[in-house]
């Protein structure tokens, strides 16, 4: 400073007033420089940068030195803050002691696909609770040249419309589809066909006297007695005997004994309801006394007596068949009425056994999804939900207003009229996109007001551009929250940086609104976005339900798609 201050007294000796007055801004200028020089001397944040051209779709090595105490939290930018370059990846931080402090560096890798010359923005680093900035950097992107000697040319190809391609809904519906037919014809194999009958069903469906007659061939056939197995020859003849008299003369003689079976049919025959023979009734008893001896005495009667036994059974059937009376029409229909009804027993059983299956399935699939995806989100899917439907729904990126308003939103927002007095409209101009109002369980409304200044201002008056206070415009919003029957209105501020380093202001909080034509309130939340940029205010309102799951998902999305442009972006351009 000394040395300035020589510099002075040299420079203003012996001067007039004049020189006196410019060597004195040559000072300050001098002390501008010098302020400056100490300030970037004793700087935190420097950057380094490997290449600054490039040819498209390579990549520049964008380095950020930081040396801050060992302390102090650092944070370095984060995602797609280099625009128009493109943040291809950000590689791991790289942390160096050097004496006391701490050197902090991240290498970034950046590219760009068109051709011309971009400026990277300055970016903000913060170190502790306060941010740095780094300087902008002009980069050029070349194209690359192709040898027309070496390489063909070809003509433009035509513009060809291609169909736009849909979602994938029908590979689920056709996945639901296979699954029902898959379970339907399990059920239809297993539970609803009419399966082949095996031979001990066919047997089954036979008259009784069919059926024992069949039994008694198929015991000739056996080769019981071949092999000397008495006791179970006996043992087949007597049960054959004993069904037969179960189902057509006593329902209890598979379970009576010898002496009580031959009670009965004695008994029977005197009261003249069974009109067999006594000599009958002694061939039967005689049998089931040998068969007895041989099961319980280990007798061993010789084969032609057993033989014999065989043929007195036979006869004894045809004997007891021939001694029954036909059935009446009455008997006939009501054993076709009892057929019937078992037929209906079987059909039900069948229909509730498929229910049954059917909401087992449905149950344990509904589980299955709510266990993985959450038992709400299966039920907003089966039911429905507004918002569910907005978030998985085809979103629109779209601009709004002059300067254009850059967001993606799940619904294209639509121009409505502006709600100012006529007077007020010689003054400014107005544009309003929104989709839904307050009062629905999800708003998105971008204004846009622009400010009529003369291009001269009139003799004696600034020139100086109108600014807004974006506090006071947040205030003045908050109160139209209030006349539209908003109460309970919480009020938080923050600073606010889009994605393409737009700053603003951002006002959230919650509100309790009353359900239309109820007296019922709803407790809502809000977010207000305001930018200021000369003459322009641009403010972004976002309302929905406190309660809504699916909320907090679509403004962060909707949040993160803000860019502020002057012009379109790179991409909308031809």
């Amino acid at each position: 400073m000394k040395s300035l201050k020589y510099i002075f007294s040299i420079l203003t000796k012996n001067e007039d007033a004049t020189v006196f007055r410019f060597r004195s801004s040559v000072f300050g200028l001098f002390s501008v420089f010098f302020v400056l020089g100490s300030f970037f001397s004793s700087a935190q944040v420097s950057t380094e940068i490997d290449t600054t051209k490039i040819r498209v779709g390579e990549q520049i090595n964008y380095k950020i030195n930081v040396e801050a105490d060992s302390l102090a939290l650092v944070v370095f930018p984060e995602g797609q803050t280099f625009m128009p370059l493109e943040n291809v990846e950000a590689l791991k931080i790289d942390t160096t002691k050097r004496d006391a402090k701490f050197l902090l560096s991240r290498i970034y890798k950046l590219t760009q696909f068109d051709s011309g010359a971009y400026t990277i923005p300055r970016q903000k680093v913060i170190i502790g609770e306060q941010p740095f900035f780094t300087d902008s950097l002009k980069i050029e992107v070349n194209t690359i040249e192709v040898d027309t000697t070496k390489q063909k040319l070809y003509d433009i190809k035509p513009i060809i419309e291609v169909e736009e391609s849909g979602s994938d809904w029908w590979k689920w519906v056709l996945i639901a589809l296979l699954a029902i037919a898959l379970v339907g014809f399990l059920l239809y194999w297993f539970i609803w066909r009419t399966k082949p009958l095996s031979e001990e069903e066919e047997i089954a469906l036979l008259p009784p006297y069919d059926r024992a007659k069949l039994a008694l061939q198929k015991l000739d056939e056996s080769q019981f007695l071949m092999r000397s197995e008495v006791k179970e020859y006996y043992s087949e003849l007597t049960f054959i005997i004993r069904k037969y008299l179960d189902e057509k003369v006593y329902d209890r003689a598979l379970e009576s004994t010898t002496s009580e079976l031959i009670s009965r049919l004695n008994l029977l025959k005197e009261g003249n309801q069974i009109p067999l023979s006594k000599e009958t009734i002694l061939h039967i008893e005689s049998i089931l006394q040998r068969a007895d001896l041989v099961k319980f005495a280990k007798s061993s009667p010789d084969i032609a007596l057993a033989e014999m036994d065989k043929s007195t059974i036979d006869k004894a059937i045809d004997n007891v068949k021939v001694s029954l009376p036909e059935p009446s029409e009455e008997e006939k229909l009501l054993d076709q009425k009892y057929k019937e009804a078992q037929e209906r027993k079987k059909k039900r059983r069948k229909v509730w056994i498929t229910i049954g299956i059917s909401l087992f399935l449905i149950i344990a699939t509904l589980v299955g999804f709510g266990v993985k995806y959450g038992f709400g989100y299966v039920k907003d899917t089966i039911i429905g939900h507004e918002s569910k439907e907005l978030l998985e729904g085809d979103w629109v990126k779209s601009a709004y207003g002059f300067p254009p308003v850059w967001i993606e939103t799940p619904k294209v927002l639509k121009r409505v009229d502006s709600q100012i007095p006529e007077a007020a409209k010689v003054q400014l101009n107005m544009t309003t996109f929104a989709y839904g109002t307050m009062l629905d369980v999800f708003s998105v409304v971008i204004n846009t007001t622009t400010l009529k200044v003369p291009k001269q201002a009139p003799q004696g008056e600034s020139t100086d551009k109108p600014t807004f206070d974006l506090l006071k415009v947040s205030e003045e919003t908050i109160k139209g929250f209030e006349a539209k029957g908003a109460t309970d209105i919480t009020v938080k501020t923050d600073k606010f940086i889009t994605p393409n380093n737009a700053e603003g202001l951002k006002t959230f909080g919650t509100l309790n609104l009353k359900a239309p034509g109820t007296d019922n309130l709803i407790n809502a939340e809000y977010v207000l976005l305001c930018f200021s940029n000369e003459n322009v205010l641009q403010q972004i309102v976002i309302t929905w339900s406190k309660d809504d799951a699916y909320a907090d998902e679509m403004i962060e999305r909707i949040t993160d798609s803000i860019e502020l442009k002057s012009e379109e972006p790179e991409e909308e351009k031809e």
